[in-house]
């Protein structure tokens, strides 16, 4: 099954594996420099998948925020 998966877009993948070895340092799991993965543990795996995934809720939240904020802003202008 490698190589089924592709990201929606491809630029964002240097930016997922940087977050990616940022949580794992976070956590204290060290991620093998030869992207050899099958000595990981999968309790470890998936607290940094886990982890990935909270920070990318909290990013896009923020910048939902942010435009919902700059909309109601934009709106009371124009009155």
């Amino acid at each position: 099954m490698p190589g089924r998966r592709q990201n929606l877009v491809p630029q964002a993948r240097q930016g997922l594996d940087q977050l990616k070895y940022e949580v794992a340092q976070s956590i204290g799991v060290t991620l093998p420099q030869d992207g050899y993965y099958g000595f990981l543990q999968t309790r470890d795996a998936g607290a940094i998948g886990g982890n990935m995934v909270r920070q990318m809720i909290t990013l896009a939240e923020q910048q939902l925020a942010g435009q919902a904020g700059g909309a109601a802003l934009g709106a009371q202008a124009g009155r």
